[in-house]
């Protein structure tokens, strides 16, 4: 694909500052918007060394400034990662939630129509936008019903209408690639997403993990070069909501099992209690991805692991507790 003019939301963050990464290697023309409250500056220092003249914009998505540096940037792609992405969050605040996640993406697609963007690749959620499985818990398809359990699951499930109407409307082509759980370097140990970061990081610190329910919970974990490579495919092609994961669900006594093989530990995990919305059993069927986007997830979960593993083992790492 030749360079174009790309616009990366949220491009600070552990996912998106991996897209910055392989997008300035791609030689696109680029600017990322961040408000740095959960990215890190320190994310983007690859992409600063290989573009010194690469410009960010620390906007809030829903700020007039955003939708400023979309309209006079004018991209041709738009993609959109910046989220509030607590599902705890949502349940405690969902006026919140639904504040940055929906009006946050209306403030970014009105800016993107009125500047003529070709296309946005969104990231949606394959963990929350289909709600609870059948009881076979078979993996869902895109054509599933999508009936949230989180006020997070039903911004990431509204905002795909929200595209398809654009669409509609606009001719504004859109992507929504419903992720799984995604994990590798640069993911926040502290955070409450990361379940591979946060056991890594317990067990590197001597500390103990903790498992919410009794750990037979499963979800879809893909690594992030893979979820990269999705991104970059989806900027030529794809369409419609695409899932994006391995297709095999893996339970989260497997990952702290995996990650103590990596650590060099025996550790048995401490338990508490489930956490309210969360879904039982998450696996992606992902033949759509194959045809739409020419993609499948390469990256096995126990090679995965040591990645994030032997990051958070460089001195570099940084390994201090988030403020919620």
């Amino acid at each position: 694909m030749s360079p174009v003019k790309v616009i990366v939301t949220g491009g600070a963050g552990f996912i998106g500052s991996h897209v910055v990464d392989a997008l300035c290697h791609e030689q696109h023309e680029l600017v990322v918007i961040d408000d740095f409250s959960t990215g890190r500056r320190e994310n983007l220092a690859r992409a600063t060394a290989l573009h010194p003249n690469l410009r960010v914009v620390e906007a809030d998505i829903r700020s007039p400034e955003a939708a400023a540096a979309v309209e006079q940037f004018a991209p041709k792609v738009l993609v959109h990662f910046a989220a509030q992405m607590s599902v705890k969050v949502s349940m405690r605040d969902p006026e919140l939630d639904a504040s940055v996640n929906v009006l946050g993406l209306l403030n970014l697609l009105e800016a993107a129509r009125r500047s003529g963007c070709r296309k946005v690749v969104f990231a949606s959620s394959g963990g929350t936008v289909y709600g609870a499985p059948g009881p076979a818990a078979a993996p869902r398809d895109e054509s599933d019903p999508r009936v949230p359990q989180s006020f997070y699951g039903l911004t990431k499930s509204v905002s795909v209408d929200y595209l398809r109407l654009y669409r509609e409307q606009y001719g504004l082509e859109y992507a929504a690639l419903a992720l799984g759980n995604i994990y590798g370097p640069r993911q926040d140990p502290y955070g409450e997403a990361g379940v591979v970061a946060i056991f890594a990081g317990r067990m590197l610190d001597g500390l103990p993990c903790v498992v919410n329910g009794d750990g037979l919970t499963t979800r879809d974990f893909v690594h992030v070069s893979d979820v990269v490579g999705a991104v970059t495919n989806a900027l030529r092609t794809g369409h419609g909501l695409i899932n994006i994961g391995t297709g095999t669900p893996t339970s989260v006594l497997d990952v702290h099992a995996s990650v103590a093989k990596a650590v060099g530990r025996d550790d048995r995990p401490e338990f508490g209690p489930a956490l309210p919305g969360e879904v039982r059993h998450v696996a992606l069927r992902v033949d759509r991805a194959g045809r739409e986007l020419g993609w499948r997830a390469r990256v096995a979960l126990d090679e995965g692991v040591a990645t994030v593993v032997d990051w958070m083992r460089d001195a570099e790492s940084p390994r201090v507790e988030a403020v919620p």
